[in-house]
């Protein structure tokens, strides 16, 4: 239960009391991390879902969710994703890139990469069924559990992704991406397919990434698991959409 409790009070801005914290219970939030996003998942839905029937325009309905859910994780994904995109567009050594990732500075990178990566997901979180708006938010937070592997180390001393790099076994992430194949089949009725083929797809990118960061910035940061979800949750609802 610390595990779990530690995880909403990390992912979310729910008021639950954070346990103390340390690397054994940091390891078992992020391993239930998926958890999270089945609850946040599940209100993204309920919104796209209840937008649209009321009338409003698709886009209007992928906006609002776009914001519920910055709302609801204090935009720190999408700030990790704008970090890790000028980090990975930087010259200079892996010291630089970490310190311009650090300086907190949105540049020319991160507002492309915010600009196109919301517009997507403002599109596919209204034109979606409900249960692929669901599936690409959970699937975002088992990126979570790819990033941690035992076998990717910090790019620092301190930090998120001190606490939690290297904290999972491979059947962590294997067993959620698994559940997340299985109820991909429901994601797009007409289409049982496509959902599976998203998780999969979504999966293989964000190890691609994971494998980039360890070559540029010599292991994962915090900022590189909010990129690693957002870029997860923007495939699956590219991926449904065809």
């Amino acid at each position: 239960m610390d595990g779990l409790r530690l995880a909403v009070s990390w992912l979310t801005v729910l008021p639950v009391p954070s346990p103390s914290v340390d690397r054994r219970v940091a390891a078992r939030a992020i391993s239930v991390a998926p958890v999270v996003g089945l609850l946040l998942g599940i209100l993204a839905a309920a919104v796209s879902w209840g937008v649209v029937r009321l009338g409003a325009p698709p886009l209007l309905a992928g906006l609002l969710v776009v914001a519920l859910l910055a709302l609801l994780t204090r935009g720190m994904h999408l700030d990790g994703l704008a970090d890790t995109a000028d980090g990975l567009g930087c010259y200079g050594p892996p010291e630089r890139a970490l310190e311009v990732m650090k300086s907190g500075g949105a540049g020319p990178f991160a507002v492309v990469v915010l600009v196109v990566g919301l517009g997507i997901q403002a599109v596919g979180f209204g034109v979606e069924p409900w249960p692929a708006v669901l599936l690409a938010v959970v699937v975002g937070r088992v990126a979570f559990t790819w990033c941690c592997l035992r076998s990717v180390p910090a790019a620092r001393p301190e930090g998120l992704g001190a606490l939690v790099s290297g904290s999972q076994t491979v059947i962590v992430p294997l067993l959620w991406t698994v559940a997340a194949v299985a109820g991909g089949v429901f994601a797009v009725p007409d289409r049982p397919w496509l959902g599976p083929v998203a998780v999969v797809l979504a999966t293989g990118l964000v190890l691609v990434l994971v494998r980039h960061v360890r070559k540029r910035f010599g292991g994962i940061t915090g900022d590189v698991l909010g990129a690693a979800c957002e870029l997860a949750t923007t495939v699956v609802l590219t991926v449904c959409a065809f």
